[in-house]
């Protein structure tokens, strides 16, 4: 029970960012007598304390450091016309713009100007495409939301099934759909997101061919070309699927 509890606290009070910042005190206010003593200018007005920043290697997520890059390489490889986004990490949109024109569709609105890229506020539900129409379409960690509220979507439990329907509707024939999501032991996590295994996301998209699976493990490795099976048993693994629709 005290685990479950431990889930309603971060939003409110993450207690680990709090301990790390009033350990982090002793050394900032160190470091600022130092440099004072060095010759710098330092004023109570001017100080702005950054606490979380000193450890020992770069920090990354994993599955959406290896997704968007392993996305960004597909879409460079494929040099569609245009490519369609729905929902995925802004920063990823934003970098397909130096491979391709790109639409971006999400139901919160993208206020940002930027020359290759046109924002349409939609949802993954109802696309505003017609059948079969984008040769290049991306949903990256996006559908394991749908239908739990948590972006302000309204509440559907099949929001997933539903989203991967959606998106195989509008993909062109000979088109590619890059799709990933949480792979593992199936459940839902009320309202964060759901896990599927990866056969389980396959069935979701089976009119659609799939060429590959990658993925990330629990451990935050990558590989290319896994098998279906393979991330079954994480808690919480990366799949990423790169479909197409074969010729009628």
């Amino acid at each position: 029970m005290m685990e479950y509890a431990w889930r309603l606290l971060p939003p409110i009070l993450d207690w680990r960012r709090t301990w790390a910042a009033i350990s982090g005190y002793p050394r900032f206010f160190r470091e600022m007598k130092a440099y004072r003593e060095l010759g710098g200018r330092v004023s109570i007005a001017s100080i702005f304390p950054q606490l979380h920043d000193q450890i020992p290697a770069s920090p990354f997520d994993p599955h959406y450091f290896y997704q968007d890059a392993w996305a960004a390489q597909r879409v460079a490889e494929n040099r569609p016309a245009r490519h369609v986004d729905v929902g995925s990490r802004v920063d990823l949109v934003a970098f397909l713009t130096a491979i391709t024109t790109v639409t971006f569709v999400d139901i919160r609105p993208l206020d940002a100007e930027l020359e290759g890229l046109s924002a349409v506020t939609g949802s993954v539900l109802d696309l505003p495409f017609d059948d079969r129409s984008q040769a290049s379409v991306s949903c990256l960690h996006v559908a394991e939301h749908v239908g739990l509220g948590r972006y302000g979507d309204s509440l559907e439990p099949m929001g997933t099934v539903l989203a991967a329907r959606e998106l195989a509707r509008i993909l062109a024939v000979g088109g590619q759909l890059l799709f990933s999501g949480p792979v593992g032991r199936p459940r839902t996590m009320f309202n964060a997101h759901r896990i599927h295994t990866a056969g389980q996301i396959r069935g979701m998209f089976s009119e659609l061919k799939l060429l590959e699976f990658s993925g990330v493990n629990d451990e935050g490795r990558f590989s290319r070309h896994r098998s279906l099976a393979e991330l079954d048993g994480c808690e919480y693994g990366c799949g990423m699927f790169l479909f197409e629709r074969a010729d009628d």
